[in-house]
């Protein structure tokens, strides 16, 4: 009886023992994180799933997260006390042109920025977060299954497509107004012939950028297309591209 209790007993050490290790946080440190996904145009569903999936990561990750959409919150004592700012799907006017001034003093101490998304069809009339985001939506053709092509594998959002050439999934697929291409660092490209529904051809840029990275006076900035659907933020390998996306952007990883 002693031995069959002394083994239960070690089972159950050992077992929250390993419970324990998994549980620990990769980061010593812990990151702070604004997520903003304010909306004055079109709403994706899906921020409920990002927020969501965010969250799931953060205790792994030790990441400390603050999710608003209170844009009268962009002062430079609030924004102060964060490390990274992941814009998840907000669009339209969203942030009022004091705030846009205290961002810009944020960012511009060297900060990390991750853009989700509908990131880029926000503040199309702020000439500075053009430039941070890397782009601007002009249109997509319906949401459909599509492939993104791979054009780079030297940055750590990429790892979890590793040995990938490319990857199809369904997604709502943007373009956008001018090819970023020469001002940013391409990850990966949309096949446009892999679009088999479309109203007319105005999506089609030729080259297509859809993932790409910035560094530049010590800012990390970064931006993913995927991200209009709840899937997208289920989908393992979106989850670890997005998430070493944040780390990077916080110069955690290189």
């Amino acid at each position: 009886m002693k031995n069959l209790l002394f083994s239960i007993l070690a089972v159950a050490l050992l077992f929250m023992s390993c419970n324990a290790q998994d549980n620990k946080p990769e980061f010593k440190e812990p990151l702070n994180i604004l997520v903003f996904s304010k909306t004055k145009g079109f709403r994706h569903e899906s921020i409920s799933s990002g927020l969501k999936m965010l969250y799931d990561q953060s205790r792994k990750q030790n990441w400390v997260i603050t999710a608003t959409e209170n844009s009268d919150l962009f002062t430079d004592e609030f924004l102060a006390t964060f490390d990274v700012v992941v814009f998840l799907n907000p669009t339209g006017d969203a942030i009022s042109d004091k705030g846009q001034t205290s961002f810009e003093k944020f960012m511009n101490t060297g900060k990390g920025f991750v853009g989700i998304h509908a990131a880029a069809d926000c503040e199309y009339d702020w000439p500075y977060f053009a430039k941070l985001n890397g782009g601007h939506f002009k249109t997509h053709p319906p949401s459909q299954t599509a492939t993104v092509v791979f054009e780079k594998s030297n940055h750590p959002a990429m790892k979890p497509f590793e040995g990938m050439e490319s990857y199809t999934t369904y997604d709502e697929w943007y373009t956008f107004k001018v090819n970023p291409r020469g001002k940013v660092n391409v990850l990966a490209t949309l096949d446009e012939e892999s679009i088999k529904k479309f109203d007319n051809d105005n999506f089609r840029m030729g080259d297509h950028p859809l993932i790409w990275w910035q560094e530049y006076d010590g800012i990390r900035s970064f931006y993913t297309g995927f991200g209009h659907t709840h899937e997208a933020f289920q989908d393992t390998l979106l989850i670890g591209h997005i998430t070493n996306a944040i780390n990077w952007a916080a110069k955690r990883i290189d």
